[in-house]
């Protein structure tokens, strides 16, 4: 569509609006009350712009004020005479509205002048959650939404279309009304209307409208100055006010626009806004259509979960009914076992008493006289006898009346079954950008819901994106990591130059939780080169301040600072005071990362050769001009000179939260596609949160990037004769912070 066609169908939904040709229909839940959940009636506008009802708002200060009383006070009791305050008449309200003073406050509930107790003016609103201020005036302070009770009207009266508004003034029976006047607050008939407004009278200019029953006042009053109208709008509290309010007022420090210009930017803004979701009609039906078939699937599924989880008992009944069948059958066949060999041992040895069994038979035995016949005999009795006294002697029971190989310890499974999560399945996690970044590996992070339940595991997934006109195979395969029990892990064998998406999802009790919303994450255009500070070359200790861990430094604007910028008089200039990595680089392609804190005051970040390091550490840069060299980092105008032949360094200048993009050259040794406008006010630019550094050592270019979205800032030719080092300078008060994974080849990561 056209802009022509597009400012022609937005200026007819306007038109539409204003004649009131927007059927209203299906605006219900708009039109109620968040407390009564009936139809708004005398909506008020609280300061955080949602509207309660008059008696919503009189009923909630009441129940807060009978809050601040003790549990026995007569404002706690059901009986108390505050419960029962009538909320006052349309009539009143208007007169309060119009005027104000003593016609326009309306007393807080349960409040009475010399009362110890305090006024209270703080309500919980419904729509926002949040405690609101009323202010020492109260309910008085608050405009009613007019605008609001008139499209409530219509709304009722668009319900009740069978029943009609009939005239105010004719003799019964009354006809049908067919104007209202917004002056006499009546309806009319034709008859009436021409009778009680004739022409040539001050009452033939009264405003009517077509049949209604809602009144408001013509003209809205300011709440705090009652006989001063409402002819501005205050932006910082986002409320009319008057221009006393704006004059020595509440609103005296706050920005305020002209009534006629809030009300066009306002009603601009809403037609804008109902004109894209009208043109988005469509969409919205095809989303409802989407939600229909997710509210169908969610009942599907909810039932199929039901069905499983009843299974999945089940199953576990069955299997605890066989164990514990199992089990008492092997403890009833082990106390039969016992049973049996007790009994036995017991009849053994009744068989050693006296004249029973063995012993009784042995006797018998001795009465033998034939010696023959009794040698037989008494062979083998005698081994029985003999066995008989052994176990006289050493006695054990044939078997152990203790069933402790029987005994269960269940508190394992008793634990486990109480830990049982029913939760459903895990909400999904929120990678954290903040603590999420990209190298040769990336470290990604991410958070819980507050209210989350103990998980199990997560599962980290990535997938390539395809480097800058490149297809690769991989390119669009999600890949999982292992499993990962912590909020964080560090994801391996990364292309440089690529486009990576990251997601994670949750596990509990076997379930998954949604993926995560994808995060795109660019590595860089090189492997990561590990390095910290140097604490050797050239290291300023009097101006210069280097943690233990050697990856932050800080240049204090102190003493040292201030006699060198006195110096400035005699046609001295202040120093820069370098620091340079403890590693160089003489081959190959390398990246590094780095934040510079937005309050430092001058930064100078890039590469140098080693023979330009010894000549700047032996040679002070305050008793030279800032012209010695092309890119000084002074304001002189040398920085916007522009140079071809190749240097064995190259600085950008970073501070005040911003960062200076050399002017381009016009040979083929700077960058054009990559750099901003050549006009000064195009080079300044918003300093990123990370910056990057990438020295390509063969091909003699360095390149300087906003780390975080990968773009290409600045990049140039660069004289790689010697070891180049990454190099940093710091004027006045400055913070350098090198980032994690660059420290990693020194540090623990």
């Amino acid at each position: 569509m056209s802009d022509s066609e597009d400012m022609t169908e937005f200026a007819s939904i306007v038109e539409r609006i204003e004649r009131g040709e927007v059927p209203i229909k299906n605006i219900e839940r708009e039109l109620i009350c968040p407390i009564c959940k009936e139809l708004f009636t005398h909506p008020l506008i609280l300061p955080c712009q949602h509207s309660i009802c008059h008696k919503c708002v009189r009923e909630l200060l009441m129940l807060n004020h009978e809050d601040s009383f003790d549990a026995g006070s007569e404002c706690s009791l059901p009986s108390s005479p505050r419960s029962r305050v009538p909320s006052p008449s349309m009539e009143r309200l208007d007169r309060i509205v119009r005027s104000g003073g003593s016609r326009g406050s309306i007393s807080s509930p349960g409040w009475r002048k010399g009362s110890v107790t305090p006024r209270i003016t703080t309500i919980h609103c419904p729509g926002c959650q949040h405690d609101i201020d009323l202010g020492e005036r109260g309910i008085s302070m608050l405009f009613r939404n007019f605008t609001l009770e008139s499209i409530v009207e219509r709304y009722r009266q668009a319900a009740r279309a069978a029943v009609a508004i009939m005239c105010n003034i004719c003799k019964p029976p009354p006809q049908e009304a067919t104007k209202s006047c917004m002056d006499c607050k009546a309806s009319y008939c034709n008859e009436c209307f021409k009778l009680h407004h004739p022409w040539g009278t001050p009452k033939a200019q009264h405003e009517y409208v077509g049949p209604t029953t809602n009144f408001r006042p013509k003209v809205l009053m300011c709440p705090e100055h009652e006989m001063e109208k409402v002819n501005m709008y205050c932006e910082v509290c986002r409320r009319p006010v008057c221009h006393l309010c704006k004059l020595g007022g509440s609103h005296a420090n706050h920005k305020v626009t002209s009534m006629s210009s809030a009300y066009k930017i306002l009603k601009e803004k809403l037609a804008k806004s109902i004109h894209y979701l009208i043109s988005k009609e469509d969409q919205v039906r095809t989303q409802i259509t989407d939600l229909e078939q997710l509210i169908s699937q969610t009942e599907e599924n909810g039932q199929l979960a039901e069905r499983e989880a009843n299974e999945h008992f089940d199953h576990l009944f069955e299997t605890l009914q066989e164990r514990k069948s199992e089990m008492l059958r092997s403890i009833e066949q082990s106390r039969s076992r016992r049973l049996n060999q007790l009994k036995s041992q017991v009849e053994e040895y009744q068989g050693m008493l006296e004249n029973s069994g063995l012993v009784g038979y042995a006797q018998e035995v001795l009465k033998e006289t034939d010696q023959s016949c009794f040698v037989q005999t008494a062979k083998q009795l005698h081994v029985r006898i003999q066995k008989a006294t052994d176990s006289l002697r050493t006695f054990h029971p044939a078997a152990d009346p203790s069933f402790d190989e029987f005994v269960l310890d269940t508190s394992k499974e008793e634990t486990l079954l109480k830990e049982m999560c029913f939760g459903g399945v895990p909400e999904p996690p929120l990678i954290d950008l903040s603590n999420s970044h990209v190298y040769n590996k990336a470290s990604i992070s991410w958070r819980l819901s507050d209210d989350h339940l103990p998980t199990d595991h997560h599962l980290v997934e990535y997938c390539r994106r395809g480097a800058p006109c490149e297809d690769s195979e991989d390119s669009g395969v999600w890949r999982s990591t292992d499993r990962v029990y912590g909020p964080s892990t560090v994801v391996c064998d990364l292309e440089p130059n690529s486009l990576y998406s990251f997601r994670v999802r949750t596990c509990r009790n076997s379930m998954f939780s949604p993926y995560s919303p994808e995060i795109m994450l660019h590595t860089p255009p090189a492997p990561a080169f590990g390095f910290l500070f140097s604490d050797k070359c050239g290291f300023s200790a009097e101006r210069l301040i280097l943690n233990k861990q050697r990856d932050v430094v800080d240049s204090v604007a102190g003493m040292a600072f201030l006699l060198a910028a006195e110096r400035v008089q005699t046609g001295s200039y202040i120093p820069l005071d370098y620091i340079i990595g403890d590693t160089g680089i003489s081959q190959g392609r390398h990246y590094w990362a780095f934040r510079v804190d937005p309050q430092s005051f001058m930064v100078k970040v890039g590469v140098a050769s080693d023979s330009k390091l010894i000549e700047w550490f032996h040679n002070p840069r305050d008793t030279s001009s800032p012209r010695y060299d092309h890119d000084s980092g002074h304001d002189s105008g040398s920085e916007d000179t522009c140079y071809d032949v190749s240097q064995p360094f190259t600085l950008l200048t970073v501070g005040m939260g911003k960062i200076f993009i050399p002017k381009a050259s016009s040979s083929s040794s700077v960058s054009s596609t990559s750099m901003p406008s050549a006009e000064p006010g195009n080079r300044v630019l918003p300093m990123p949160q990370r910056l990057g550094v990438c020295l390509d050592y063969e091909a003699c270019r360095v390149c300087f990037y906003d780390a975080d979205t990968m773009r290409c800032l600045y990049e140039r030719q660069v004289d790689c004769s010697g070891t180049m080092y990454p190099a940093f300078g710091l004027m006045g008060s400055g913070r350098i912070q090198l980032e994690e994974l660059i420290t990693t080849k020194k540090l623990t990561f």
